[in-house]
């Protein structure tokens, strides 16, 4: 996953400040997805390889259909967990603990990418 442009620096400034194998670091990269989108067009590849690789975690994280829609309503169309709460009928308490799922799970994916291999390095046992 990941460093598929011939500008490594760009994937080691993304891999620094999105620590993917744990939950904050996902939240972190999800709280700069409308970012890494606008990014892209200005010709950042590893913002695509990013937003690529999210993707794909994403898919692989098997999410809930409401797990899902909570984490589209708050991350990628930029609505409140409150505003959340209420498109989709539950509480934001709920939306919150549907989000806190999502981030594990896609942070899980991460974890394993980086444990074969796959283009992301760990941040367990790092001084």
């Amino acid at each position: 996953m990941g460093a598929s442009t011939n500008k490594p620096d760009q994937h080691l400034r993304y891999e620094t400040q999105y620590k993917l194998d744990n939950p904050d670091g996902v939240k972190a990269l999800l709280a700069d997805y409308t970012t890494l989108r606008q990014r892209r067009f200005l010709g950042d590849m590893a913002a695509c390889d990013i937003l690529i690789d999210l993707n794909r975690a994403i898919e692989l994280a098997s999410l809930t259909g409401k797990q899902y829609e909570a984490l589209r309503l708050v991350y990628f169309d930029d609505l409140s967990q409150t505003q959340a709460g209420v498109a989709m009928g539950i509480t934001k308490q709920n939306v919150h603990k549907y989000l806190d799922t999502c981030v594990v799970k896609i942070a899980d994916i991460y974890y394993y990418w980086a444990s074969h291999g796959e283009g992301y390095g760990t941040t367990k046992g790092a001084v």
